[in-house]
């Protein structure tokens, strides 16, 4: 079972937040790690996985209890929910990717293939997966440049360099004939098959009984491992998960909100208006306001 003094964290060092829960946040290595003191200490990502490029200094990555050796140049995989800490040399940098399950997965679409690495912890060296290492690097650099960058296509671009990441990790992942290191505990397993069939199914079915006779468990253990390892019961995930893609329709969809709820499985329009208040605090409709008056400010040029 989790301890439950392990920070559970969107960026270590800051609570979990809502800010782009279905997005991803990249940074150099340097600003967070030398913040602490090149440690990085216990601590879990319920929801994000985190990629990191090591291209200068290197460490100990340690995760579930087992340690792998960092060096220069290497490519490292943290799936979301397991327990992990960092102890740099002084001076590592490079960058770091905390990027939504759901994000990635809708990046990898139907090729489950691409979705796979991301569940095991490892480091693989940089020039693995049938790119050297300075072609890793520049889709580090230039994922950063975009997102720090806020230009027209951004998420777009973002998206095509995270493609080819998983690409090249599905590769590096097959060359190592293997997972460096076993993944994780039943408690993890079990969370993860959990999320793969809210995947298929949280439009459709919102019964925490018919997922768990499905995933051939009783309710009280899947309550139990979900807990333990994503830090919320089943029904939280469950509803999160339906939050990100109702916000994702919103945003990025031309269609009434009554039409999304449907979407999502909600036959009562009122039914999903109040269900997506309770949650997030403001109406379908006026988020949708709020994102949208955002995003149009963020365009607007700056005055000199």
């Amino acid at each position: 079972m989790l301890d439950t003094e392990i920070p559970l964290c969107f960026l270590y060092g800051d609570p979990i937040s809502d800010v782009e829960m279905d997005f991803l946040h990249i940074e150099p290595i340097r600003e967070r790690s030398g913040a602490h003191d090149w440690i990085i200490h216990e601590h879990s990502h319920p929801e994000h996985v985190q990629l990191l490029l090591v291209e200068r200094g290197g460490g100990l990555y340690r995760v579930e209890g087992q340690e792998i050796e960092v060096p220069v140049g290497s490519l490292i995989v943290v799936p979301a929910g397991m327990v992990h800490e960092f102890h740099f040399a002084s001076g590592t940098d490079g960058y770091v990717i905390n990027a939504a399950t759901a994000y990635l997965r809708a990046v990898a679409g139907q090729d489950a293939r691409l979705a796979e690495p991301l569940s095991r912890p490892a480091v693989y060296p940089a020039e693995a997966g049938g790119a050297d290492g300075g072609s890793m690097a520049d889709l580090f650099r230039w994922c950063y440049r975009e997102y720090v960058w806020s230009a027209p296509g951004r998420r777009a671009a973002i998206q095509g360099q995270m493609l080819q990441m998983l690409v090249a990790l599905m590769r590096a992942a097959s060359e190592a004939g293997g997972p460096v290191l076993a993944a994780g505990d039943r408690d993890y397993a079990l969370v993860c098959r959990f999320r793969e069939a809210l995947e298929d199914g949280f439009r459709t079915s919102r019964s925490i009984a018919d997922y768990a006779r499905a995933l051939g468990v009783t309710t009280h253990r899947l309550n139990q491992a979900c807990r333990a390892r994503a830090g919320k019961s089943p029904s939280g995930l469950l509803h999160e998960r339906t939050i990100v893609e109702a916000k994702r329709y919103l945003i990025y969809m031309e269609r009434s909100v009554a039409e999304i709820g449907y979407e999502l499985g909600f036959e009562d329009p009122a039914y999903f208006s109040r269900y997506f208040t309770r949650r997030v605090g403001r109406t379908p409709g006026a988020y949708r306001r709020a994102m949208i008056e955002g995003r149009a400010r963020a365009a607007l040029p700056e005055v000199q």
